[in-house]
């Protein structure tokens, strides 16, 4: 293979290099999952150079000192001075971690903000689609408050507080009941109610800290405010931009539209049985008045949270360092008089007012999920125009879905929030009525959605027999490419199907799109139909088939009792593995690497995400390597494995034009265009990418066969240089034993790439372009070259 990257442009600048002089740097960035400074530099003495315990960059203890002070070459020969940036702590630190499992469908909706297709030219139809995605993302918020509020108001106060069984057998509830305390100062329905806001308040509060504590801790750091250049071609990606990771106005915005959002959904929980009660004849005229009045503010408060989430997305091209601080303070404010006001209306005495049946929870999840269906479908159409008018620009470009990622995952996201609420109204409501004859149970459409989720299992089940199926017969075929390729006919047949096997398994993340596209679509499908059930029918499925055949009523007797046992069953294993995390470090580390993958975009569409880690890694890396070229006139190699790679070129896209020259890239195990390039095509399609290999200096990717993460970027040699992706490694490097290995090697698959030799002259081939002195032997490549 020809050492040359640029061809003659790469020894016009290797000739340059060698005038300048300066001191050469090896940066190593780990992936998902974490690892320790002293595995990334092998030696078990590292020293902390800079930063904290959050995020730091280590050397050897032998490096401290070399800087470049001490000559061209940094005082250590010919070879640079390796260092490490860690980052795990990021995502899997201390047990607050596990609170953000609550935070799972908000991190769902975000990733949908990011995946919108590359539209060319299309500004206002890509505002368009930035804006049904954080409308979704309102809709998740006022969901699971309201799923809140099912269970402490409706469940709890309303409903089993007022039946004297289910009172009796939940003493705790006693001083509520009516019967039970005898007519107590807490047993009149509305106060009842407005005792029981304090939970939904307390969870609203609770989203706000995470929110607001981690946008402190993680997410204040300011990227480099570097000087404009001029770029050396169109910017082809927004990870280029100033301002991209930097969102603190759209956070601060969005946190105070959700946080009022939120408050309002409590406040019209609590209003609107105390108002319905008022309307009725012979209630007093006073209340009555107050409670319209407060319906009219609940109804202008919706539409200033609507407004403020609808009014501005965000502002990346340059470092947005304002806060809209009368906005941010005054609308949670006055959402909270507002919900103190209808505290104070519900809780006034009412004689004779009993509460009975439910409270109107049916209109409210129904509108809820409607809202959200039409948002998924109107989000397509906008997919679909952005996808359409971007093919053309991007050539070569594998969008998952068809440009569609974006909407199916903003639909998985709404059913996520569904079965969580679905599921802890669920089994709040078994566990207070054992018998099930105590309450009416929770609203019909939740019902209907758990009725529902059977019917979607069997679909999946379906799905994944005939992937495996397809895994099988790609294993069968396997089998005799590695045989053909180790020379091992017959060989061992345990070894061989090892081998097939774990090639096989490594493409069943390709078929990560099929498997979105099918759920999103058939969850779009039963949601609708539960939805026309609950509204046609007004019953749960067992009272709707009372009148119909013996097999259909059993059918949906099975459906509803096994639905409501499934959905039971999610809550609870969710809450155990929270607990778990919370005391577990080992699990708290399993949902820190869901973190790694799913929070590296900031907050765009949803203010209580998980925080980006990204916002705090970027800058930290761009500082570092800007830093480091500038103080030594000096040129680095940054190397990434996994995620870490992500990084590694989101922090070259943010340094100057000037600076991306001097920076080599390696990648291994990188998920930059299998993942990101097909599911995020705006942000790393190939003009992306082909416009980041332009820029740098030289990019050399590794991979395997076996890696169900990493693969190839798939830039071919163009006017910017030669093919970036090296020939598949070997995975295992030997079939049997050999002279050099004499034991049974591993199929290694994302882990240790660093144990191919093709690394170490990978990684030569790059660290010989920063020798300051010598430059690297060039040739141009002629026809017929080997790549």
């Amino acid at each position: 293979m020809s050492t040359a990257c640029h061809g003659v442009t790469g020894e016009v600048r290797a000739v340059e290099r060698s005038r300048r002089g300066g001191a050469a740097l090896e940066l190593l960035v780990h992936g998902v999952g974490g690892a320790t400074p002293e595995k990334m530099l092998n030696d078990p003495r590292t020293v902390r150079v800079t930063g904290d315990d959050t995020a730091a960059v280590y050397r050897r203890a032998d490096d401290v000192d070399t800087d470049g002070r001490g000559g061209a070459d940094g005082g250590r020969g010919d070879r640079p001075v390796p260092e490490a940036y860690v980052w795990s702590n990021l995502t899997s630190g201390n047990g607050t971690r596990a609170l953000w499992l609550l935070l799972l469908p908000f991190m769902v909706v975000n990733l949908a903000h990011w995946m919108r297709p590359a539209g060319a030219g299309r500004t206002r139809v890509v505002r368009c689609y930035g804006l049904l995605v954080r409308l979704a993302g309102l809709s998740l918020t006022v969901l699971l408050v309201a799923a809140a509020c099912e269970v402490a108001l409706d469940l709890t106060a309303w409903q089993c507080a007022g039946t004297r069984a289910c009172a009796e057998r939940h003493s705790w509830l006693g001083f509520l009941s009516p019967e039970v305390s005898r007519g107590g100062w807490w047993s009149p329905p509305g106060r009842r109610l407005a005792l029981a806001a304090l939970v939904p308040g307390a969870l609203t509060g609770l989203l706000w800290y995470l929110s607001h504590r981690t946008w402190r801790a993680y997410e204040s750091q300011e990227p480099l405010d570097r000087t404009p250049e001029p770029e050396s071609g169109p910017a082809h990606t927004a990870l280029s931009r100033p301002g991209f990771w930097y969102g603190r106005r759209l956070v601060a915005r969005l946190r105070a539209a959700h946080t009022a959002a939120a408050l309002l959904t409590v406040a019209a929980a609590v209003g609107t049985a105390a108002a319905r009660e008022d309307r009725r004849p012979g209630g007093p005229l006073a209340l009555d008045v107050l409670g319209r009045a407060l319906e009219t503010a609940l109804v202008c408060g919706a539409l200033a949270v609507v407004w403020v989430v609808c009014r501005r997305g965000r502002s990346e091209r340059r470092l947005d360092r304002r806060v809209d601080a009368h906005l941010v303070r005054r609308l949670p404010l006055a959402a909270l008089v507002l919900l103190a006001l209808t505290v104070v209306y519900a809780g006034w005495s009412r004689p004779g007012w009993r509460s009975e049946g439910r409270l109107p929870g049916d209109a409210t999840f129904g509108a809820i999920a409607l809202a959200q269906g039409a948002v998924v479908l109107v989000l397509a159409a906008v997919a679909h125009v952005l996808h359409r008018s971007g093919a053309g620009a991007a050539p070569g470009g594998r969008s998952a879905l068809r440009g569609l990622g974006g909407p199916a995952v903003t639909m998985l996201a709404c059913a996520l929030g569904g079965v969580m609420s679905g599921g802890v109204s669920q089994r709040v409501s078994d566990w207070l009525d054992g018998t099930g004859t105590f309450l009416d149970g929770p609203p019909v459409v939740l019902t209907w959605q758990a009725s529902v989720i059977p019917v979607l299992l069997v679909v999946l089940l379906a799905l994944c027999a005939l992937l495996g199926r397809r895994t099988v017969r790609l294993t069968r075929a396997e089998r005799a490419a590695v045989a053909r390729e180790y020379g091992a006919d017959p060989g061992d047949p345990a070894r061989t199907g090892r081998i097939a096997r774990a090639r096989a398994m490594a493409t069943l993340t390709d078929r990560g799109p099929l498997v979105v596209g099918v759920t999103s679509a058939a969850t779009l499908l039963l949601g609708a139909g539960a939805l026309a059930g609950a509204f046609g029918t007004g019953r749960t499925p067992v009272r709707a088939t009372e009148d119909a055949p013996a097999f259909v009523q059993g059918a949906a007797q099975t459906a509803q009792a096994l639905g409501s046992w499934l959905i039971g069953l999610g809550f609870i294993l969710f809450v155990t593995w929270g607990r778990r995390a919370y005391k577990d470090a080992g699990a708290r580390r399993t949902i820190g690497i869901l973190w790694d993958v799913g929070t590296f975009w900031p907050r765009a569409a949803h203010p209580f995400a998980p925080p980006c880690y990204a916002e705090r890694a970027v800058p930290d890396l761009t500082w570092r390597m800007a830093t480091w070229t500038r103080a030594t006139g000096g040129r680095l190699v940054i190397s990434g494995h996994s995620q870490g790679s992500v990084l590694a070129a989101a922090a070259s896209w943010q340094l100057r034009p000037s600076d991306r020259g001097r920076v080599a890239l390696l990648t291994y195990g990188s998920p930059i265009e299998r993942l990101y390039g097909r599911w995020f095509p705006a942000h790393f399609g190939p003009a992306a990418l082909a416009a980041l290999h332009r820029d740098i200096d030289c990019w050399r990717n590794l991979y395997r066969r076996t890696d169900p993460i990493g693969g190839p970027v798939r830039l071919s040699g163009d006017d910017c240089g030669p093919e970036v992706d090296h020939e598949p490694l070997a995975d295992p490097l030997a079939y049997g034993r050999t002279e050099e290995h004499p034991l049974p090697g591993p199929v290694l698959g994302h882990s240790d790439y660093q144990a191919d030799p093709a690394f170490a002259r990978e990684r030569e081939r790059l660290l010989a372009r920063l020798h300051p002195e010598v430059p690297a032997p060039r040739t141009v490549p002629q026809d017929g070259d080997p790549p």
